[in-house]
C-alpha cells in the first residue's frame, strides 16, 4: 500500500512554466497490444527558469502521491488525487492545480479503450525544445521520451481511463 506524504515539499505553480501534455500509443513489453502513453512536462520557462520548473513539477508530482522514479498503479485507488478522463477525442488529466489536456489519436483513443487505463508519465526533466499546440516529430517524441534522464526524472503511473456519466 502507498501511503501519502506527510509533510508536502515547498511548491511554487509560478515556477512550472508552460506545462504540456502528449498522447501516443505504441508496443509495450506485456505484449498485450498498444499502450496508451501520457507524457507530461515543462517547457522550463518558469518564473525561476529551468531548475526552478524542475524542483515544482518535483514537489507537485511528489505531494499529490506520484514519486518521482516509482510506479504508482492508480487502479483501485478512488481516493487517488490523480484522474484521467477520455471525452470527445481527448485525453484530460485533473490533479491539485494542474488540469491538462491534449487531443489524442485514434490509435491512443482505441489502446485506450482496449486496457481501460494509459501509462502516464510526468517528467521533472523540461523539454525546452517543445512548442505547445505545434506537431512533434516522432523522432522528436522517441529521442525525448525515451531518454533515461526523462525517465529517471519521472513518475509513472498507470491511470483508469474514466468517461462522463450520462
Amino acid at each position: 500500500m502507498t501511503s501519502m506524504p506527510t509533510e508536502n515539499r515547498a511548491f511554487r505553480a509560478i515556477d512550472l512554466g508552460t506545462l504540456a501534455v502528449i498522447a501516443w500509443s505504441g508496443e509495450h513489453p506485456d505484449e498485450a497490444g498498444d499502450m496508451p502513453f501520457l507524457l507530461a512536462y515543462s517547457l522550463g520557462d518558469g518564473a525561476g527558469g529551468q531548475e526552478a520548473s524542475t524542483e515544482a513539477v518535483r514537489a507537485l508530482l511528489e505531494n499529490n502521491g506520484l514519486p518521482v522514479g516509482k510506479v504508482v498503479d492508480a487502479a483501485g485507488k478512488p481516493s487517488f488525487p490523480v484522474s484521467l478522463l477520455v471525452e470527445a477525442g481527448q485525453a484530460v488529466v485533473n490533479m491539485p492545480y494542474l488540469n491538462a489536456q491534449c487531443v489524442a489519436p485514434p490509435e491512443w483513443l482505441a489502446a485506450a479503450a482496449e486496457r481501460g487505463y494509459a501509462y502516464f508519465v510526468f517528467t521533472t526533466r523540461p523539454w525546452t525544445s517543445a512548442v505547445p499546440g505545434s506537431p512533434v516529430a516522432e523522432e522528436d517524441l522517441a529521442s525525448f521520451a525515451g531518454d533515461e534522464a526523462t525517465l529517471n526524472g519521472a513518475a509513472h503511473c498507470l491511470l483508469p481511463v474514466r468517461k462522463l456519466r450520462v
